[in-house]
């Protein structure tokens, strides 16, 4: 099915509905894996707990999940271009599946590294979600509402943002953390009983998304999906022509740092929520899915609406100065005004994905596919960027202290929604 005219007109009532459903099921993705990635932030301080980790160790979690994206992002990409949308979806579904699934042996045997492995499997299947579903939802209707679309599709992902938080701490966190002291009271054989407990709680959740998982897949394989072809600009797609469009060079680098922000802020927020408010992992868990997720969910819809009457570009840039405001307050503040100001961090950064993968593979024709899998690329932002400001807050003993980084990566954000969107040769 060829790709419809820029012409909103173009589009007759036949080819609307054929795009509807497809446009549903796509859109069912964006849960999926929005689901997954907001299980980690509840993850990460479990196995901190049941694997006595420091900040720096704990944030492997992450790195694990975003080098998946660095790695597999180019084969994802090839295995779209010469198969198509549908194929490198399913597979992608059967990875995420099989990855979910691989938790019980990991922790049965309680190894830390079997859990990374099993979450960069679960990764190296998002990473082909996301090469697909991305440009797949923005191509599924008229030119002029890609943003507007790709936005409404990812605010199914805001929803998850809602959801994994609550349903991980009831489920994976047990709100009878013991302290340091604690522990060392306990004889050895009672402390291994306990850690074993705590290695094992995350085998129900993981098996019963595994195996939704491998029934979408399933559902995706019998179902007939078109094919969207993107506009052919007469120019043979390849890497050398990708990089010669700026405005994708620049949303590549904005994505970098856009998801290390996410993460950052993600995956630390139930720690720093317990340091700064004082509060148990359970409550933390609580803020961080009915406050932070239900903020960023309700953003995600908010921006589209906004979009009808403020620019993408001009959006972003607005969300972004507000949060530098923000993450500076959280670096200062104390009590539950840090708490507050990181729940308004995930509305103001409701936007910044969707809206710079819209704008940096607007107008790139046949190589649109390519600039998929190079902005899904840098989303090795998100295991890079972690690592640093889990160091900082080692060195200094302060978590908060951390989020300077964040910080620093809504400056370089707020630059391309200014400058780099603008698309021109390089």
């Amino acid at each position: 099915m060829a790709l419809p005219s820029s012409s909103s007109a173009s589009l007759n009532q036949e080819q609307r509905k054929g795009y509807l459903f497809p446009f549903i099921l796509v859109t069912s993705l964006f849960f999926f894996w929005g689901f997954v990635h907001n299980l980690d932030p509840v993850l990460i301080p479990h196995l901190r707990e049941a694997f006595t980790l420091n900040y720096l160790q704990a944030s492997l979690v992450d790195f694990s999940v975003f080098i998946a994206y660095f790695v597999m992002a180019l084969p994802a990409g090839f295995i779209m271009r010469k198969y198509g949308y549908k194929s490198g979806i399913i597979l992608g579904l059967l990875l995420f599946g099989l990855g979910s699934l691989l938790f019980i042996p990991a922790a049965d045997t309680r190894q830390y590294f079997l859990f990374l492995g099993a979450l960069f499997v679960i990764a190296s299947g998002l990473t082909f979600l996301e090469t697909a579903a991305n440009p797949y939802a923005s191509l599924l209707g008229p030119k002029e509402t890609a943003t507007q679309r790709l936005n409404l599709s990812q605010s199914f992902n805001g929803l998850a943002t809602v959801l994994a938080p609550l349903i991980g701490g009831k489920f994976i966190l047990s709100g009878n953390e013991l302290t340091e002291a604690q522990k060392a009271a306990m004889t050895p054989q009672a402390l291994d009983l306990y850690l074993a407990n705590s290695a094992s709680a995350v085998k129900g959740p993981y098996l019963i998304l595994g195996s939704i998982i491998l029934v979408v897949a399933i559902i995706f394989a019998f179902t007939k999906l078109p094919e969207i072809k993107e506009e052919n600009d007469g120019k043979q797609s390849s890497f050398a022509n990708a990089f010669k469009h700026n405005h994708l060079i620049w949303a590549i680098v904005a994505q970098f740092f856009y998801v290390g922000a996410q993460v950052c802020v993600t995956s630390f927020f139930i720690n720093i929520a317990v340091k700064a408010a004082n509060i148990d992992k359970q409550t933390a868990s609580v803020y961080l899915g009915l406050g932070y997720g239900l903020a960023f969910m309700v953003g995600r819809f908010a921006g589209t609406f906004f979009m009808r009457y403020i620019s993408p570009n001009k959006l972003l840039v607005i969300y972004s100065a507000i949060n530098i405001v923000l993450s500076a307050l959280a670096i200062v503040s104390t009590g539950m005004i840090t708490v507050y100001a990181l729940i308004g961090v995930g509305f103001f950064m409701s936007i910044m994905f969707p809206t710079i993968f819209a704008l940096g593979i607007k107008g790139l024709g046949t190589d649109t596919k390519i600039g998929s899998s190079l902005i899904i690329m840098s989303i090795v932002g998100g295991a890079l960027i972690p690592l640093a400001m889990g160091r900082i807050s080692d060195l200094t003993k302060n978590i908060q202290n951390g989020y300077i980084i964040p910080l620093i990566c809504f400056i370089v954000i707020l630059f391309f929604g200014w400058k780099g969107y603008k698309p021109k040769s390089a």
